[in-house]
């Protein structure tokens, strides 16, 4: 009987032996990073019903997609410094749009940084840290790339009206080609990366950022056409939140373009502004498409983990609001895609955080995890969906710091003066704050005892 037993373990010693030395001479995995500003999970494998997102459908048909995934900041500077470093923000640290890691944490790791390291040639095309000279020279094995050559505007009736800022209309769509605009040229320079870093046969960690749908809402015509305006689905909850404190705003950054003489309140106003951010969404799938499209043509797929996510949410109307920048669900919630060679593909309620790529990505190809890191890795979820993750997710804006369970979202602002509670289950569009009812008092002490707990940790970061 003995002897039976350590047959099969050296059995099981041999095949477990076997397996390690076949993905060690596989080599690491490479990593497609594709990071998509002002994405909210306004997508055809998200549940909606209007974006026309084919490709991005796809790619999450195969990997994990994250119905619960939320950013740290919902500003762009801030909510990618935090990703990148995997360190949370606080009232002094990733704050605004224009956020660099180098000055608010000069001395923590990077993500780019450690695969580089690690052998991993790192490539930055497009938006990935909100400054392309953002710890360039230790996170990427060249200097991050942008458009330089291309205009951002082919209409002429776009710059003959102009705001107050001397920006152009908000929306356009001429009859170009996918490469007019900014987009395309980082799709054609992330392809061309691909064929270059094949050749190489050295691994590669390639940071792919698109611009749209960012303000404003320009894209090739095609992509207009997908959608018929007078289709299209409006907010029918344009007022502020019943019992909200008077710190909640909306982001201010549309009225930064010339909006074209029409009424910001007006139906006609909110269809145009969705039939532009979708025509965005689709011009971005479609690049998308046409870089995974080439993933799989030079046969990478299957040696590569691709990682799609949105740096933070954004409002389309909803309680009056154009854009992030509040605690408000839609502004924190994120699109999160992660398909990896050899894991089936599924979907995760769990909650995650942007700060858990990270370390999630260095357990995934065998890197060590800084000390700096303060993210948790979720490989697990990806091969047990089901399971659990984090108790609360964690993010801030300005003054408020907000934390989200699986029911309820709460925001404190300046040290208690306000309080924002919303409960999910019952107010999914969040129209009532209940943080004054006295049946939610008991709620109210637990989601601040959280809160207090993510400060901390928060304020306890070491790099």
């Amino acid at each position: 009987m003995q002897l039976t037993k350590y047959l099969i373990l050296l059995a099981f010693l041999a095949c477990s032996a076997a397996g390690l030395t076949a993905e060690l001479a596989a080599g690491p995995p490479n990593v497609l990073f594709i990071a998509v500003d002002d994405l909210r999970p306004e997508l055809g494998c998200y549940g909606d019903t209007q974006a026309r997102t084919p490709h991005i459908d796809q790619l999450a048909a195969l990997g994990v997609r994250f119905e619960r995934a939320y950013c740290q900041v919902p500003v762009c500077g801030a909510s990618r410094a935090a990703l990148m470093t995997s360190i949370l923000p606080t009232p002094k640290r990733f704050v605004n749009f224009d956020s660099r890691v180098d000055i608010d944490a000069p001395n923590a790791a990077t993500l780019p940084q450690v695969f580089r390291q690690a052998g991993y040639t790192t490539l930055s095309n497009g938006k990935v840290f909100h400054h392309t000279g953002d710890t360039s020279e230790r996170s990427w094995s060249q200097p991050a790339w942008r458009p330089s050559n291309t205009k951002n505007s082919h209409d002429l009736e776009t710059m003959r009206q102009r705001s107050t800022k001397e920006r152009g209309r908000i929306f356009e769509f001429p009859d170009v080609p996918d490469d007019a605009y900014h987009d395309g040229q980082i799709a054609i320079k992330t392809i061309d990366d691909l064929r270059r870093l094949k050749q190489s046969g050295q691994p590669f960690f390639l940071a792919c950022g698109f611009l749209k749908p960012h303000l404003p809402f320009y894209a090739p015509k095609k992509y207009w056409d997908l959608y018929l305006r007078d289709e299209i689905d409006i907010a029918d909850n344009r007022q502020p939140p019943q019992n909200a404190p008077t710190q909640l705003k909306g982001s201010g950054e549309f009225r930064s373009y010339h909006l074209a003489d029409f009424d910001e309140d007006s139906d006609d106003f909110h269809r145009l502004m969705r039939h532009g951010y979708l025509a965005c969404t689709s011009y971005i799938d479609k690049l998308i498409g046409d870089v995974l499209a080439e993933l799989n043509r030079l046969g990478l797929a299957d040696s590569t983990i691709i990682v799609l996510w949105g740096d933070h949410g954004w409002h389309l109307g909803e309680h009056g609001f154009w854009g992030k920048h509040n605690t408000m669900h839609l502004a924190m919630r994120i699109p999160l895609i992660v398909k990896v060679p050899g894991k089936k593909a599924g979907s995760s309620a769990a909650l995650v955080e942007t700060i858990d790529l990270f370390p999630t990505l260095c357990m995934l190809t065998g890197i060590a995890i800084p000390e700096s890191v303060q993210g948790r890795s979720f490989t697990e979820l990806l091969d047990h969906p089901e399971r659990r993750h984090r108790e609360v997710a964690y993010s801030r804006f300005q003054s408020g710091d907000a934390v989200i369970t699986d029911q309820f979202t709460y925001t404190c602002y300046q040290g208690g003066k306000s309080e924002m509670l919303y409960d999910l289950s019952r107010d999914p569009l969040e129209n009532t704050n209940v943080a004054g009812e006295s049946e939610y008092a008991a709620k109210l002490g637990e989601m601040r005892e959280f809160l207090n707990n993510r400060k901390a940790q928060a304020a306890s970061a070491q790099f």
